[in-house]
């Protein structure tokens, strides 16, 4: 069983409000909140930031009270292509999913971070539904995740240039820290990563995306669409139950028509399922008139599923057909290559795998 979670909070987790209240208190003064937080967000490594002149004594005081993290490295995997997966331990013993993956310029990474501590989609191709869901993440363990990434970026020579919550969880069950820590990570006197460079993704939670359009961020859209129709997509996703294919993709228009951003489609091939021609061609007409963009994904096996079930990603031969009709009929698409394939590349694998071994 996980250890009891600890009070004491870190630094990435404290707003840029309640940091100011506590330096008023101790007699600083509140404009050096903002430079305390840049040299813990580490954004002028990146040559971003003008450097700050703090007070003698003030960074010790301030990380005496509150440490710069409270997560700590549990384990790290690098895949040949030099992609690195990350799982991290929080405070209260549980943990937590981080990928870094290099870019095709040299000098540029990704990021891909966890919500959740698990997942309660019951997305019967993901591993980490497998494990189930434990709680949400609070921003500051959103944003730690970040951080761990920027550094790892830097020790490889890379800027982390974008960030996508498309690890363990939903980010729409858990939007309210979600959007805190993108607020941090993105804004330029914090994290200035920069709100174009945040894609947030969902399996379609239309009330939440409806908030994520009134939060009026600029961040980019991903919906996890997997399926052109209500009856293969409620099998995969139990979410497909509750909101129609139409009325998740109303909720993108919705987004898309605030924000200007172009909407990217997830859909992750599996053999026999959801891979036929046909189903190119409806998914094709579904995004008729609408400025969305297919990601295709081959699947990366998870063994058995919570259904029984093993799944097996399409064939080369099949993924490039239903590509190739996609685009034959209007569809803007491309295929992702895979990442860390000599690795537990699926969100979710490494931490099963790290609970399994504990067991033993």
């Amino acid at each position: 069983m996980p250890a009891t979670a600890t009070a004491l909070r870190s630094l990435p987790d404290l707003s840029t409000e309640e940091l100011t209240a506590w330096m008023m208190e101790q007699g600083y003064k509140a404009t050096h909140t903002l430079p305390v937080l840049r040299e813990v967000y580490g954004a002028r490594a990146g040559g971003q930031l003008p450097k700050d002149r703090l007070p003698a004594g003030l960074m010790e005081h301030v990380t005496s009270t509150f440490p710069r993290e409270a997560a700590s490295l549990a384990r790290r995997q690098v895949s040949e292509d030099g992609t690195c997966k990350l799982l991290l331990r929080l405070p209260d013993g549980r943990t937590v999913e981080s990928v870094l993956m290099p870019d095709y310029h040299a000098d540029r990474a990704a990021g891909c971070i966890s919500s959740q501590v698990g997942c309660a989609m019951g997305c019967d191709f993901c591993a980490t539904t497998q494990t189930g869901f434990e709680r949400n993440l609070t921003s500051g363990e959103i944003v730690e995740q970040f951080l761990h990434l920027r550094r790892e970026a830097q020790a490889t020579g890379r800027t982390l240039r974008t960030v996508v919550f498309m690890g363990m969880g939903e980010p729409m069950l858990n939007l309210r820290n979600v959007l805190e820590a993108v607020r941090r990570m993105a804004d330029n006197k914090l994290g200035a990563l920069g709100w174009r460079q945040v894609t947030i993704s969902t399996v379609g939670i239309v009330p939440a995306m409806d908030e994520l359009t009134e939060a009026d961020l600029g961040v980019h859209l991903a919906v996890s669409l997997h399926a052109p129709d209500d009856a293969t997509r409620a099998a995969l996703l139990p979410m497909g139950k509750r909101f129609a294919v139409q009325d998740v993709l109303a909720a993108a228009d919705r987004y898309q028509a605030r924000n200007g951003r172009i909407t990217t489609i997830q859909y992750c091939l599996l053999e026999g399922v959801n891979d036929s021609l046909a189903q190119a061609r409806e998914l094709a007409h579904l995004l008729q008139g609408r400025r969305m963009h297919v990601n295709l994904l081959r699947y990366n096996p998870t063994g058995l599923s919570l259904k029984g079930r093993t799944y097996l990603p399409s064939s080369m031969e099949q993924t490039e057909a239903f590509l190739a009709t996609l685009r034959e009929h209007g569809a803007v698409a491309h295929l992702r290559r895979a990442r860390g394939p000599d690795i537990d590349a699926a969100c979710g694998q490494l931490r099963r795998r790290a609970a399994d071994e504990s067991r033993v």
